[in-house]
């Protein structure tokens, strides 16, 4: 009788969390279709995504997910099949850094693998800071997909493999920034990493997704009226400013 007890209680339990997940979801109001990131560009929703704005974004990563705030999130694209409470869920996070035109050249000179270790280092210092504001700490586990790329489309790709405090799943945090005139657009896939397949499989209709305005582009710089960036490729997959190669 007693273990009967326990299985009703527990299903009970099981009912009531999920009853207030749906409720939760209920509440979130999901975009489709064209999406104006104020005048830096344009999202055409894939039909296998959705949308969240503004603040519906920092209330999930922040109030839902549990991280600290920031005020530079612009919105969140959402897989459709999904909710941002389900175990399997995740979500590219959207920002812009104007950091003026970012030069490429150094691109093919970077040696990722001491550059991880660097990040290693810097990620123990920062979580000093992170465990006194009452966040995990964070481990950096190593590369989940080596940084790449693509000069065609001036677009950089990473991926790091991350752990949080004593979680036994690690998190799968995949960057990609796609370079324009005034700065860098930036979209940061952030899941469990058993979801990794998935994530790589949605880059490719996510980038195509975005398209900078008109004069934003890349190609549109202006050597005699642009701002050229203190970050290069390998500064921006640090996180820091670096001293530029040669």
């Amino acid at each position: 009788m007693a273990l009967g007890l326990i299985a009703i209680v527990t299903n009970a339990q099981i009912d009531s969390a999920q009853m207030l997940i749906d409720s939760l979801e209920a509440e979130l109001q999901y975009q489709h279709g064209d999406i104006s990131l104020d005048s830096i560009g344009t999202l055409k929703i894939p039909v296998t995504f959705r949308y969240l704005d503004k603040p519906q974004a920092r209330y999930v990563l922040e109030s839902l997910w549990g991280n600290p705030e920031d005020t530079t999130v612009m919105g969140m694209i959402v897989p459709a099949n999904r909710g941002v409470l389900a175990d399997n869920s995740w979500a590219f996070i959207i920002t812009y850094e104007e950091m003026g035109y970012v030069e490429d050249g150094d691109a093919d000179d970077i040696n990722y693998d001491e550059l991880l270790e660097e990040m290693k280092t810097d990620a123990v210092a920062e979580n000093e800071q992170r465990q006194q504001f009452g966040y995990d700490p964070i481990q950096i586990v190593g590369w989940a997909s080596a940084p790449f790329y693509d000069q065609e489309n001036k677009v950089l790709h990473w991926a790091k493999e991350i752990r949080f405090g004593e979680n036994e799943m690690n998190t799968l945090n995949y960057n990609v920034r796609i370079l324009g005139r005034k700065g860098v657009l930036v979209m940061n896939a952030v899941s469990p990493m058993t979801e990794l397949p998935d994530v790589q499989n949605s880059i490719t209709p996510v980038l195509a997704s975005f398209s900078y305005s008109e004069g934003l582009k890349y190609s549109d710089f202006d050597p005699e009226y642009d701002e050229v960036a203190a970050w290069t490729i390998g500064g921006l997959v640090a996180g820091k400013v670096l001293a530029k190669t040669g």
